[in-house]
């Protein structure tokens, strides 16, 4: 017969085996395929509460609805209809008293799927006013040409104070976009008045525009 510590250098090499085994096993289950989304990508997303620039401050968040499903460069559909965008203010510049709008800076930093899974993002603001500049495939998704790619934001303007999207082009030169450019771009006649507070409502659209790719795996429910 074997002596005792030999069943158990046995026993014990046995589990050890069956243990690796089961790992190896476990960590190719894990393995889930991943499909891209690239750069210049852009989602159309609906605010779901008021941005307003005389009570937002630095680092506020915020959320939006993805209004279209989003889909890999290959067609799989990668986060559904109704995901949440979370948002941060980067930048906030009240309305002057010498007519200067106010501004409003805001980044995208993650997004949520409703199925529980949370993605980061790094995303900006962009305008889906205009096609110009943009290119839609048949599942979707907008890209937006490199002279589209800026940097934009929230501008206070127009008649009921609306939010106006700006951005600022190659050359440091200013681009406004949307109503009450006119408001903006005029010249301000007979007593200066303070500038238009940005005030975006619940319920606005607007697009995303991914600064990064992003590498998700196909949206499941469960």
């Amino acid at each position: 017969m074997l002596n005792s510590p030999f069943k158990v250098l046995t026993l014990a090499l046995i589990l050890s085996l069956a243990g690796s085994a089961g790992a190896q096993k476990s960590s190719t289950k894990r393995k889930v395929p991943l499909y891209s989304v690239v750069a210049g990508s852009t989602l159309r997303v609906r605010l779901n509460q008021d941005l307003r620039s005389e009570k937002a401050h630095v680092g506020d968040l915020f959320t939006s609805t993805l209004v279209d499903p989003l889909y890999s460069k290959s067609g799989i559909m990668l986060a559904p209809q109704g995901s949440t965008l979370t948002g941060k203010v980067t930048n906030v510049i009240r309305a002057q008293k010498n007519g200067k709008p106010a501004m409003m800076d805001v980044q995208f930093i993650s997004m949520k799927l409703p199925n529980g899974r949370v993605h980061r993002i790094n995303g900006s603001l962009t305008d889906l006013s205009s096609s110009q500049g943009s290119t839609s495939n048949n599942e979707g998704t907008i890209t937006a040409k490199k002279t589209s790619h800026r940097k934009a934001k929230f501008i206070g303007g127009g008649a009921g104070g609306g939010a106006v999207i700006g951005a600022i082009a190659g050359g440091g030169k200013g681009l406004l976009i949307g109503a009450g450019v006119g408001a903006l771009a005029g010249g301000i006649t007979g007593r200066v008045k303070k500038g238009s507070e940005v005030k975006v409502d619940s319920g606005t659209e607007f697009g995303v525009i991914l600064n990064l790719g992003i590498s998700m795996p196909k949206y499941a429910a469960g």
